[in-house]
């Protein structure tokens, strides 16, 4: 369609007989429209007329969303940025994935100036802890602990403020491109990364971004998982991929929602989880925010 056509189409959203249908001939149009659905609402000063044409905007959006995510998801997850990118678009759909990445580099390639290739790993950790929790100041975000910007890392990596999860994901993706045997575990209700050496000289251990790398032992998840009295699971020991991660951002992110009685956009974060549990709705055990 020609630029003439596309504003005469979307003019005709003013006509109440045959808005539904202009409404469905252009979400048919997808998100390349939206440049002109912007332009229009600048244009109106009809409070109802930018209302639809918002819904229509969002709508569009959600939908170009759902399609990323079924791409990411059928490519194997394989790039933990672009799927926490994803999530981020949500809120943020005009997020810059170029800019996230040179963050992250950035936070990269100043711990890579104080890594030294005899390193204990320990001492890798603490490295990076310095980096990130002393020289960038990243910390919990214990006063609004529930707020949803803790699960975009375009806000986290603004706000320096995060959950668990979120401050995890940034110290995973440094040190992974630090090629240091770092990964992601899923804990109820804790999010914590484990350093596995791939020399068995050393123990793996775990580390708790929440509290500002603190390293821990296997004895100490175990203690924790002890006092929240559940039956203990190797896999809150091991690893979990990268869908795991973005699987848990998105139900932090559905929590928080229903706790500010948003419930229109938790549902909505409930239809992007499903993608990524084969389209169907999953029961979770966790039902708390980290």
């Amino acid at each position: 369609m020609t630029t003439k056509e596309i504003k005469a189409l979307i003019s005709l959203l003013d006509d109440p007989e045959i808005a539904p249908q202009i409404q469905s001939e252009i979400q048919n149009l997808g998100e390349t429209i939206i440049p002109y659905l912007e332009e229009s609402w600048e244009e109106t000063l009809d409070p109802q007329q930018q209302q639809r044409l918002e819904d229509l905007i969002h709508q569009l959006q959600f939908e170009g969303l759902q399609q990323r995510l079924r791409v990411w998801r059928d490519a194997g997850a394989q790039d933990l940025l672009e799927g926490m990118w994803l999530l981020n678009s949500y809120q943020y759909p005009d997020a810059d994935l170029q800019a996230l990445n040179r963050a992250i580099e950035q936070l990269r390639f100043e711990a890579w100036t104080l890594l030294r290739s005899e390193m204990h790993p320990a001492d890798q950790v603490q490295m990076l802890n310095h980096v990130i929790f002393r020289n960038h100041k990243f910390s919990a975000n214990t006063q609004h602990f529930h707020s949803p910007a803790n699960s975009m890392l375009q806000r986290v990596i603004e706000t320096k403020r995060g959950n668990p999860l979120s401050l995890c994901v940034i110290y995973l993706l440094v040190a992974q491109r630090l090629d240091l045997p770092v990964f992601g575990v899923n804990l109820p209700n804790l999010f914590v990364l484990t350093y596995q050496p791939e020399n068995k000289a050393f123990e793996p251990f775990y580390i708790n971004c929440y509290n500002r790398g603190v390293v821990l032992s296997r004895a100490d998840i175990e203690h924790y998982v002890g006092q929240l009295g559940i039956t203990s699971q190797e896999a809150f020991y091991e690893p979990c991929s990268n869908l795991d991660i973005v699987r848990r951002a998105m139900r932090n992110l559905q929590v928080s929602f229903e706790k500010l009685q948003e419930l229109g956009k938790a549902e909505e974060v409930s239809q992007l989880l499903a993608i990524l549990t084969d389209d169907k709705p999953k029961p979770e055990t966790e039902s708390e925010e980290d």
